[in-house]
């Protein structure tokens, strides 16, 4: 990895070789996430907007002079990445905006954006010879990585809630994951998993220590620029709950501007559940990453619940250095964004992928945007994890008889005349 000058303490600035530490700065701790700093130099030599144009490899590997990864190393076979980002003209028009963007990764093959970090996860695990890999999660990096793994058969061990949504864990189990419940939330299960992982000698995927995960998440920025021709959005609103997710996207563009493939700096808008918003209340009283305190996390939205964000740091440091900010959403605006973001263009999102358009529809009420801007909407998992949500947020069916008056007098009804054109 010649193109990976060295790992950075984000808490007291210290680099480090990439063998010298695995995961976080010593002199901190669990808490000591480091940062990859690139060779730029070397990079720009071996990859350009040009020759990206030329490569019909679609997936977050038509990037790889820019992930953390050895030249040879083999690289799993599903495909990730390279979602599509679909313009949303009807979205815009129902803001008040004139440009939307929705960039749909609820299409990896896990279903959730986490494919991508955990994409990452095997080929770093593999290449240090690991005989487990394990994480813990909420379902979505579960998924993920049980997917990964089981598509070039690398043994896994996943620690999730046990309040995890039923179709998340089936999921796991599908793939052959060896799967632990904890009775206790999210922040117990990355607490035990991080202690298995230094009992037994695995590789911890763990977002907000493993350093690598966040470039793997920042793939996704990456795709977005150059898929508007290398002219960076505005704003990208994207929900947050471990932070990390916020924290690549923020990396991704600090690569492409370091490179000088974009012109100017998107903001980043991070999302947060009203019942699980720490990053958002730090923000918004100005409060270090290092003095946050734990909250008790409750939100429909499980992939974006968190008491303590593992990633606060570089959660926070998205925001304020782009000039974005924190908005907070009700249960209800996210649930009420699932049917709107999908009959408004045709996506499917999770609870936690719907509130990042649950946030735009905030912001623009509050007047936080300008009806010009270029605006990208990250959708960041498919609704099909969490079906029970999805049938809050809309009404029944109709029932009838096996009898066409029946369905006469269903379609009698002013609003279903309406809403399907009969006359």
């Amino acid at each position: 990895m010649d193109h990976v000058r060295a790992l950075k303490c984000l808490i007291c600035g210290r680099e480090y070789r990439p063998d010298e530490i695995e995961y976080v700065c010593p002199l901190h701790g669990d808490q000591g996430i480091v940062d990859v700093q690139y060779d730029y130099a070397s990079i720009a030599g071996r990859i350009s907007p040009r020759t990206l144009a030329k490569d019909r490899d679609y997936t977050i590997w038509r990037y790889r002079p820019l992930l953390p990864i050895e030249p040879t190393s083999p690289v799993p076979p599903l495909s990730v990445g390279w979602t599509p980002l679909y313009r949303a003209g009807r979205l815009a028009a129902g803001l008040g905006l004139e440009h939307v963007w929705v960039k749909d990764d609820g299409r990896q093959p896990s279903a959730s954006f986490k494919d991508r970090a955990s994409a990452i996860a095997v080929v770093k695990g593999r290449e240090r010879k690991a005989r487990i890999i394990a994480t813990a999660s909420t379902g979505n990096a579960a998924a993920a990585l049980a997917a990964l793994c089981a598509s070039v058969s690398q043994p896994n061990v996943i620690f999730v809630p046990e309040s995890a949504p039923p179709a998340k864990i089936a999921q796991l189990l599908v793939f052959g994951s060896t799967v632990i419940l904890v009775r206790g939330s999210y922040d117990d299960a990355f607490a035990l998993c991080g202690q298995a992982c230094q009992e037994f000698g695995w590789y911890n995927r763990n977002t907000g220590y493993n350093p690598y995960m966040s470039e793997g998440k920042k793939t996704a920025a990456l795709e977005i620029c150059e898929q508007l021709g290398w002219d960076a959005p505005d704003r990208i609103f994207v929900s947050v709950g471990d932070g990390c997710i916020i924290g690549g996207l923020h990396k991704g563009l600090r690569d492409l501007t370091a490179l000088g493939w974009i012109g100017r700096m998107p903001k980043l808008m991070g999302v947060q559940a009203a019942g699980s918003a720490a990053l958002y209340d730090a923000w918004k009283n100005g409060t270090a990453a290092s003095d946050m305190a734990p909250i008790h996390a409750r939100t429909v939205a499980d992939s974006i619940s968190a008491d303590l964000p593992a990633d606060r740091i570089k959660a926070l440091a998205a925001v304020r250095e782009t000039g974005g900010a924190y908005i907070k959403v009700s249960d209800d605006d996210i649930l009420a964004a699932i049917p709107a973001l999908a009959r408004g263009a045709g996506v499917f999102a999770e609870p936690a992928g719907a509130a990042a358009y649950a946030g735009l529809a905030k912001a623009v009420a509050e007047s936080l945007v300008d009806p010009s801007e270029r605006i990208v909407v990250l959708a960041t998992g498919n609704g099909l994890k969490d079906i029970a949500s999805a049938r809050k947020s809309v009404g029944e069916p109709y029932v009838v008889d096996k009898d066409l008056a029946d369905v006469r007098r269903i379609v009698d009804e002013a609003s279903l005349q309406q809403s399907i054109g009969v006359e």
